[in-house]
């Protein structure tokens, strides 16, 4: 199901046929260095991240992570969505590009495109955002998304501290 498109790109629901991308996506050397390894080693663990997150997301709360695919050809280059933690206030947005992909304003375009869809059709009346302080990638995005640091948080279910942005 389309969720949004922008002039590049098309932002869709993910489905359980969309495992062999997730594997590439998660076991990417970016994905792993700031999102952490999901040990996703097979595509039946690829269809159970697919099961229990982004697909159990949608009934649930009705948004959640979805994928980006390039407008043209249909090829999917990342994902970006809502997502509601325990732990957060706020539901906050995410994306994540394949390495081959960065650098070209996609993540930008699409999570705008994510974050008017949340604030118009879901009316969300807030949406922040998490990422780790040496993510300068990430950092660079938020804040042209006009997203400003707030503070330092800590979820259970990472390791790490996160900065939090509104």
């Amino acid at each position: 199901m389309l969720i949004c498109e922008t002039a590049r790109l098309i932002v869709r629901k993910f489905t359980i046929d969309d495992a062999p991308f997730i594997w590439s996506l998660l076991n990417s050397p970016t994905w792993i260095q700031f999102l952490g390894d999901r040990n996703i080693q097979t595509l039946a663990d690829a269809q159970q991240y697919l099961t229990n997150g982004p697909l159990a997301s949608y009934a649930l709360r009705g948004f959640g992570l979805y994928l980006v695919a390039m407008k043209d050809s249909g090829v999917p280059i990342g994902m970006s969505g809502l997502i509601k933690r325990d732990g957060l206030e706020y539901v906050d947005v995410g994306f994540a590009l394949l390495p081959e992909y960065m650098g070209h304003g996609y993540a930008y375009e699409a999570t705008k495109a994510v974050m008017d869809y949340g604030y118009n059709t879901l009316q969300l009346p807030h949406i922040v955002a998490i990422a780790r302080a040496d993510n300068k990638h990430s950092l660079a995005l938020l804040a042209k998304l006009g997203l400003k640091f707030s503070d330092t948080v800590m979820l259970a279910e990472i390791e790490h501290p996160l900065s939090l942005f509104k």
